[in-house]
């Protein structure tokens, strides 16, 4: 629907589908921007899941769904557009993390947890990243998306889903704040950016 969207604007997409908590998959969806392209300018670590529940309901397996997606689909995304970036002399790494990261709530620890060791993966990247490479971590608060369909706790989701109906912002707000990052000159970073509803404490 998305690549129809944009090819009706006049713009130009390829697409494949792709489990970031799978290296090879992510590892294949770079090659094929390379393929299409012969380069790759920009790519944004959008994946991310939150079946929250409290620490003493012991679901393991979604704690582990967690990190599989938001930890490591990111790392994956490094692994695979580093190098690239590297032989470039230039690339933009864009990831996206949360305002749960910056502010930990009962349920949240370990969604919270991922979100924060992303930021300090995108921080660590920043760093090395020498002068031709940008890095920006961008921090969604409530934002109008089916984060809440992750949720295996019929209570979390329902709540989640009540409170992004009443003060979610739309996916166009985060699309700006990225659209804004990738548009400065090449010699200037914007590192952090927080988007979250002007309702949202």
């Amino acid at each position: 629907a998305l690549a129809a969207r944009i090819t009706a604007a006049g713009g130009e997409v390829i697409y494949a589908a792709t489990d970031v908590a799978r290296r090879a998959d992510v590892a294949a969806l770079v090659e094929l921007a390379q393929k299409r392209f012969g380069r790759l300018d920009v790519l944004i670590s959008n994946a991310g899941i939150a079946p929250i529940s409290l620490l003493d309901e012991l679901r393991v397996d979604d704690w582990e769904a967690m990190v599989d997606v938001n930890l490591k689909g990111l790392l994956y995304s490094i692994a695979a557009a580093l190098p690239v970036f590297r032989q470039q002399q230039s690339g933009h790494f864009i990831n996206v993390l949360s305002t749960a990261g910056l502010s930990v709530v009962p349920t949240m620890a370990v969604y919270a947890g991922t979100k924060n060791a992303a930021r300090t993966i995108t921080e660590g990247l920043r760093q090395e990243a020498g002068p031709y490479l940008r890095v920006t971590g961008i921090s969604p608060g409530f934002v109008q998306t089916n984060l809440a369909r992750s949720m295996s706790n019929p209570e979390m989701r329902t709540q989640i889903a009540e409170k992004m109906n009443e003060i979610a912002i739309p996916p166009t707000a985060i699309a700006r704040a990225i659209a804004f990052a990738i548009e400065q000159p090449a010699d200037v970073d914007v590192n952090e950016i927080v988007v979250r509803p002007t309702a949202q404490g």
